[in-house]
């Protein structure tokens, strides 16, 4: 059984909670188990709590959820690859995989809310890679 992370990135709660629910129920329909949820305030947290939990030994995998739908501007640009990266960086530098998904960026609330299933794609892309690691 894999054992994992989950990271909610909640700036835009309307949509996360509905990404967190969606990671959760995949995790059980895949017979993972999330050992801690670790919620954060918003997508450039999210590197910080999933180094956290790619510390513990008893995590296989990490995954993350959040969602910006701010607007289709640069700066969401931005912030979505450099959080993108700096997880990567994580999963590589603890040699524990790390999933990202999410909602956005340049989506409003109604279309990111749509894609809620991200949070399913986060975790059954974790519990794979962990399971290839085992």
């Amino acid at each position: 059984m894999v054992s994992l992370g989950l990271v909610v990135a909640q700036f835009n709660s309307s949509v996360t909670d509905g990404m967190a629910e969606a990671a959760r129920d995949a995790a059980a329909d895949d017979g993972a188990d999330v050992v801690e949820t670790v919620p954060v305030p918003g997508a450039y947290d999210a590197p910080l709590a999933a180094d956290r939990l790619a510390r513990r030994d008893d995590v296989d995998a990490v995954a993350v959820v959040g969602a910006i739908v701010t607007g289709d501007t640069d700066h969401d640009q931005v912030i979505a690859h450099a959080t993108a990266q700096k997880l990567t960086d994580v999963s590589l530098e603890r040699d524990t995989p790390v999933a990202f998904g999410v909602s956005g960026p340049g989506m409003s609330g109604a279309e990111a809310r749509e894609r809620v299933e991200k949070g399913r794609e986060a975790v059954e892309s974790a519990i794979h890679l962990a399971e290839e690691l085992q």
